[in-house]
């Protein structure tokens, strides 16, 4: 399946990554398009992806962080069925492969720590085939344009942004978005 994660978020390129409890409610009520939880456990997950959908907007389950789930495939399949959130994010190309074919959006997470990991992530990248790249951290531009120029995938940027002017270089660099569990920056500029 073919999908443009472009038209979620359109042109509110933030994105709010829930990584508290008490910061759901404000990511529920920004105005942002989409959202990112990095929170939760078999007992909570459901409850707050509702939340969130209820918000009408867009939920990306970071899979990896719920407490409770193991590494198995079929954790995939029971979020799909049962929790329903419009995707995952994971670090694990398995994830995400069976995420794709659970019918979710797959975003696969990188961490950018060297070159190895660079070459390796866009390997990884291109065997499972993630409908967007989350890249960490976000603020390398001369690697956003490159993954940019390399992948078909949108790149969004996250981890270790800290104001506007850092969003801003990573747009500029190519990234779609930007993703920041940095509450202040949910917030409209003015």
């Amino acid at each position: 399946m073919n999908r443009n994660l472009h038209d979620y978020w359109g042109p509110k390129r933030i994105i709010p990554a829930v990584r508290k409890t008490a910061d759901l409610q404000t990511a529920c009520n920004s105005e942002w398009p989409v959202v990112f939880l990095l929170i939760g456990d078999l007992f909570t997950v459901e409850e707050y992806v509702s939340q969130v959908l209820r918000a009408r907007k867009k939920v990306f389950l970071h899979v990896d962080f719920i407490n409770g789930l193991g590494s198995d495939p079929i954790v995939i399949k029971f979020i799909a069925e049962r929790i329903k959130p419009t995707g995952i994010i994971s670090t694990k190309s398995h994830f995400v492969k069976q995420a794709k074919k659970s019918g979710l959006i797959a975003i696969q997470r990188m961490f950018l720590i060297d070159n190895s990991a660079l070459d390796q992530g866009i390997q990884n990248i291109e065997q499972s085939c993630p409908d967007a790249v989350e890249i960490m951290p976000g603020l390398i531009p001369r690697v956003i344009t490159k993954l940019r120029d390399t992948l078909p995938q949108p790149i969004i940027a996250g981890g270790l942004i800290q104001d506007h002017a850092e969003i801003e270089i990573a747009l500029q660099a190519g990234a779609s978005a930007v993703s920041m569990g940095s509450k202040h920056l949910w917030a409209p500029r003015s």
